[in-house]
Parts: structure tokens; C-alpha cells; sequence
């Protein structure tokens, strides 16, 4: 049994199967996802997904799937799966299913009478490249495998058609063959251990439906290419290993680099290394850069994500390395004292006023970790203060510190904090002036500036900053509380207050510098518990408010007006468990432990093995959003190292 496993009665019921999906990565950006039962239901889906450079900045899908047959004395069995419109199914070979199987790496056990096989997943941590391997257990004479490889050579975001373009040739490689379907794009290598017989029979595969598209309102038909067919034939207890790849490799080490790409992993053999092993996935290396990937399927870098992810995704783990490598390089993009929220280089966008106070707010994680080798002030002094002057003085966005210390910040049409979801042009959550959030982030970056650079004899900066704490403590407080109510306003623009009730207060409560009294932050607490907590995260708004949207469903109109309206997100539970544990200290302990405890349940569900990016703000609180959300893990790590380190 596998920590992670799903029975033959589980994988032939669609209405469970298809709705459990796979991740695997590498650290330079591709994966490979679909579902267990390896049927795609997103665009998004694919055995190889890659960067294509010379193309764009996104990643593509170059194999969608591979289509198995198994044929044993003159009769086919059609393992593979599709869907087709009108809820049409074909083949159906999900019903030979016996297991799945998640750990060290997924394996598929199928059985049709005597012949019982095996078919396994690994991406390779260091390169593009996909290996699958079958191994036919049990049958009383030779079968043989027909592979057909459904290619899509196409943006993850978009959908190929069938066209007169696509190059149908193909070239000769050791036990394989290679395809280039369109100019720009990288060849595909598909290479076996065992040489196969290939026969080169190019079709189209026509309107392939994948119904999370259709449900979200989006095309959701596509036509594949299938440029012939590999015959290779096994006898009992024989495997073959696939090699897909965009280089040439030799084949004769195929079973040598599988056993080894085993051997790296990291086994996903309770709820924490599943965790560990979904934080590695999300931080790739191109070059002398690093960058967190904000989340799978569909996201690339964000600014915000980065810095919130990091602590959880590399302290946790006691990776420092890590830490700073993501860190210098998104250093290099800091102009006018902010980070690129998304795109980097000339396509960056830096509408962000939060991005870099959760920059500071890292670093201070890091400090807090206790690296004895590190010397903030003098790695990053420079840069903590061109963040603080560009602030104090005005940068982009109208972004500045005003008279009372507070940051006021916004524009006509954009949305600035992480609360960024726009419809028709209007940020559905309208924050411009001051955020409490981003006023809880300014007033402990700023303190804590001051804390390191008074430990390094920083005079000159001490002297210029060190009456702001004070002043912004008293200013955030006149602006934001109201004893009467118990708890902060949202944003103050002016006269208009907004008392909606959402999850921005807690980051007043949970911050190491907090300018709050300690039952301010109790009755915060008790707030923030009673009407935005939940099982899966803290809802975006409560549920008494009228604006309250429970759940996230439907087209993006409909998603994004829910987005941030009651939509539960679980990266917010490492602020709340942080206030908790620092209101009441040990005696929190339990309740933190049974939020973190009963994610355990969700690396049975949605993206195995790891956490979604959201979920519905109503019970039962079904997830939505990416299938592996960097934020979502890092702060459920982080969680259980303030449980762990509770006390000490």
C-alpha cells in the first residue's frame, strides 16, 4: 500500500477519477500533468509541457498523451481515454483499470484476463524530459504494445486545430524517431530502451473535449496530431523504458537514468513529505537565475506570490541557498523602490504596492530563522532602503508615505494589493487609499529596518526614521480601529471608511511588529475567527456581508467576482495561525494543529499530493483555482514550524 493509492472501484467511477489530478515537475519550469486515470480534462493537461523561448514566455504543450493498445492473440485492447462532445468517452480503457499507485512515482495497474501490466511516470528533475515505463507482469505469451503519441506543439493557454501547415515528416533517432511540427518549436525526441517498430501513418485526432474548459466558459474542443504508431513486443516480466525529450539521448541508459531519477525523489509517504516535495516543484532555475513558480497548471512568476511563498518554500526545508538565490534575482528587476508583480524585463509590470514590503517582511522570516552566516543590513541595506525612500518619497501609482506615516496608494483601474481581480475594467475589491494590510506591512518593515540597522551602527539611517514608528503606530490606529465594532477598517480613502469584514486585519495581529495592543488583537481575533474561518482557509469576505459570494464557480466573470468576495484562500491561515499562537501562546497549539492536520484530506483530492490555490468560502468547501498553489503550501509548512517551534 502507497501512502497515496486509488482502488479499482475509485478509477473506473469518472465522477471521482477525473477530478483527481497529477502533478510532476522539473527545475527549470516544465511538468507533466492529467488526470490519475492519465484522461485530460484541461488544456493545460500533457505528458510534456516545456518553455519554448524562441516562441514566447509561457510554457507549451508538445505531448498531450499517448495512446496505449495492447494486443495478445489477435485482439485489441484499447487502454486509452478520451472525451469527445455530448459526454462521449472513447475508448474506454479506464475500465482495465486495477491501482493507482503515487509513491516513490506514479504507477497504473492494469488487468484484462490474464495479461496484467504496469505503467509508470517520472520527469526528470534537471532537464525536459518525460520517461514512462511499462512492464507487462503477468501473461502467458508475448504481447505486444502499439504507443501512439498525440502531439499538440501549442501555447498551454490556447488550443491547436487541425491545419495544412504542420510539418508531417519526421527524422530517424536511435530506437525512435523525432517531430517538429511548426518553425520555432524544439524537436521531440520519443526514444524506447527496447528498439520498436514505428510506422509513420500521420492523422488528426478531431474535437477532443476537455470539460473543465467547457465549464469555465472558455473553447474546450481540440484536435490532435498523431504523426503513426510504435509497435515493441514484451514477454512476461519484461519492461520497456520511454524516453520523451527535446534532445537526442542514447537509449542504452535509459534503465540506469530511471533507477536514478527514483532515487532523487523525495517519497511522498506521509502529509508532510508531500508538502516538502510539492515546495521543491515550485522553485525552477534557468541559467543564473531562480524564480518561484506562483502556481501549476497555469502560472508563471509572480512578484507577491515569490516573496509570500518563499519562507515557507526554502526556510522550512533549512534551504538558504535557495532563499537568496530567489531573492538576488528578483533584485535585479527592482526599480522605483518596487518588484514586477508580473512578466519580467521590458514586459514587467510593477503594479504592486505590497510586493515589497512582503519583500522586507521575507527577510525578516529569514533573520528570524536564525542564520548565523547572514548579515541582512549588509547584504541588502541598500536595497531595504531605496524600497523605504521610494515609498516615503512617492513612487509609481501614487504610492507615498503621507504627513501621518500611512501609505496611501491606487489609481483609477488598477487594483494594487493582492485583492487584484478586475472585471469590465473595475477592480472588484476597490482598496485605493490606505490598506490596512499594506499599513501593517509598512509600519513592521519599517521597525524592523530599524532593528537591524541599529544593530549594524547604521546612525544616519537610524536618525532619519527612527521617530516614524510611533507616529505611523498612532496614525494607523485613528485611521483603522473602532473599539465599538471590535475590529479594523478594510481601506480609508478620505471621509468613506470600509468596514467589511475581511482577512487584511489579521496581518496587523500576526506581524513581529504589530501596532496593535494586545486586546485590540484579541478582539481582531475572535473577529476574523468567527466569521472569515474556515476548514480550507480564511474567507476574502464574511458571509454576513451582501456582497458575500460562497462559492467559485462558473466563467471568469463570475470566478473573478468571487474571486476575493468570500472565496476561502489557505495561504492566509499562516497569518491567522501566527496571531493565534502569539495571543495565546501554547495553549493555541491544538486548535493550530487541527487546521493543519485536516489538510491532510486534500492530498487525496483535486491535485494529489499537494494544495490548491482556493476554495470555496461554503461548506463543504470544494477546491478551486490552480491544482498546486505555491503560497498554499509554503504557509501550510510554515504553520507546522511555528507548531513545532511553539514554546521554544
Amino acid at each position: 500500500m502507497s501512502y497515496i493509492d486509488f482502488n479499482k472501484t475509485q478509477l473506473i467511477n469518472l465522477k471521482y477519477s477525473l477530478h483527481r489530478e497529477l502533478l510532476r515537475t522539473n527545475r527549470a519550469g516544465s511538468y507533466a500533468s492529467t488526470t490519475i486515470i492519465t484522461t485530460n480534462t484541461r488544456r493545460y493537461h500533457g505528458l510534456l509541457v516545456a518553455p519554448q523561448p524562441n516562441i514566447d514566455d509561457n510554457n507549451h504543450v508538445l505531448l498531450s498523451e499517448i495512446d496505449e493498445t495492447i494486443i495478445a492473440n489477435n485482439f485489441e485492447f484499447h487502454v486509452g481515454m478520451r472525451m469527445y462532445p455530448g459526454g462521449v468517452y472513447e475508448p474506454k480503457g479506464h475500465k482495465y483499470l486495477k491501482e493507482f499507485v503515487s509513491d516513490p512515482n506514479p504507477r497504473l495497474i492494469y488487468q484484462m484476463g490474464g495479461i496484467v501490466f504496469v505503467k509508470e511516470y517520472i520527469f526528470a528533475a534537471n532537464e525536459d524530459r518525460m520517461f514512462i515505463k511499462y512492464t507487462l507482469e503477468l501473461a502467458s505469451q508475448q504481447v505486444t504494445f502499439r504507443l501512439k503519441p498525440f502531439l499538440a506543439f501549442r501555447n498551454v493557454h490556447e488550443l491547436s486545430k487541425a491545419n495544412d501547415i504542420v510539418n508531417k515528416e519526421f527524422n530517424g533517432a536511435k530506437n525512435g524517431v523525432s517531430w517538429q511540427l511548426y518553425d520555432g518549436y524544439s524537436r521531440v525526441y520519443m526514444q524506447f530502451s527496447k528498439k520498436p517498430e514505428y510506422t509513420h501513418a500521420p492523422n488528426w485526432y478531431y474535437d477532443i473535449e476537455y470539460f473543465r474548459e467547457r465549464k469555465q466558459g472558455y473553447d474546450s474542443t481540440e484536435d490532435l496530431f498523431v504523426p503513426g504508431y510504435f509497435d515493441v513486443k514484451l514477454k512476461a516480466g519484461e519492461s520497456v523504458i520511454i524516453s520523451v525529450s527535446l534532445e537526442e539521448k542514447n537509449p542504452s541508459t535509459l534503465k540506469r537514468q530511471w533507477t536514478s531519477e527514483v532515487k532523487k525523489r523525495t517519497p511522498r509517504d506521509n502529509f508532510e513529505n508531500c508538502l516538502l516535495n510539492a515546495a521543491e516543484e515550485f522553485i525552477i532555475r534557468n541559467n543564473d537565475k531562480a524564480e518561484v513558480v506562483a502556481g501549476y497548471p497555469w502560472f508563471g512568476r509572480w512578484g507577491r506570490d515569490t516573496f509570500i511563498a518563499l519562507p515557507g518554500l526554502t526556510l522550512t526545508r533549512n534551504d538558504v541557498k535557495a532563499f537568496k538565490d530567489v531573492t538576488n534575482t528578483m533584485l535585479r528587476e527592482l526599480k522605483n523602490g518596487l518588484f514586477p508583480n508580473v512578466g519580467s524585463g521590458e514586459k514587467a509590470s510593477y503594479n504592486s504596492v505590497d510586493t515589497s514590503l512582503w519583500f522586507i517582511w521575507a527577510l525578516q522570516q529569514l533573520h528570524l530563522h536564525g542564520d548565523k552566516d547572514t548579515n541582512i543590513w549588509k547584504e541588502y541595506g541598500n536595497q531595504l532602503k531605496h524600497v523605504l525612500e521610494s515609498f516615503k518619497n512617492g513612487t509609481l501609482f501614487n504610492i507615498k508615505m503621507h504627513d501621518s506615516g500611512l501609505i496611501w496608494a491606487g489609481e483609477p483601474g488598477k487594483a494594487l494589493t493582492w485583492m487584484d481581480a478586475i472585471v469590465d475594467g473595475n477592480p472588484v475589491t476597490p482598496r485605493t487609499g490606505y490598506a490596512v494590510d499594506i499599513n501593517a506591512l509598512w509600519y513592521n518593515g519599517v521597525s524592523f529596518c530599524l532593528e537591524l540597522a541599529k544593530k549594524a551602527g547604521d546612525s544616519s539611517f537610524v536618525e532619519g526614521w527612527d521617530q516614524w514608528p510611533e507616529i505611523i503606530k498612532s496614525s494607523f490606529n485613528n485611521t483603522f480601529w473602532d473599539k465599538e465594532k471590535g475590529y479594523l477598517a478594510d481601506s480609508v480613502n478620505g471621509n468613506y471608511k470600509d468596514w467589511s469584514v475581511r482577512p487584511n486585519m489579521i496581518f496587523a495581529v500576526s506581524f513581529q511588529y504589530s501596532p496593535l495592543e494586545e486586546d485590540q488583537s484579541f478582539s481582531i481575533l475572535n473577529v476574523v475567527k468567527s466569521e472569515l474561518l474556515t476548514k480550507r482557509g480564511l474567507r476574502t469576505l464574511s458571509p454576513k456581508n451582501s456582497n458575500y459570494k460562497g462559492t467559485y464557480k462558473g466563467d471568469q466573470k463570475k470566478r473573478d467576482k468571487a474571486y476575493h468576495q468570500g472565496t476561502a484562500w489557505p495561504w492566509l491561515l499562516g497569518a491567522y495561525a501566527e496571531a493565534y499562537l502569539k495571543v495565546f501562546g501554547e495553549s493555541g497549539i491544538d486548535a493550530i494543529m487541527d487546521i493543519y492536520s485536516d489538510f491532510e484530506k486534500e492530498m487525496y483530492d483535486d491535485g494529489i499530493g499537494t494544495i490548491s490555490e482556493v476554495y470555496d468560502g461554503d461548506p463543504p468547501h470544494k477546491a478551486g483555482g490552480a491544482i498546486s498553489q505555491a503560497w498554499s503550501v509554503a504557509e501550510l509548512l510554515r504553520i507546522k514550524s511555528m507548531i513545532d517551534n511553539a514554546g521554544n
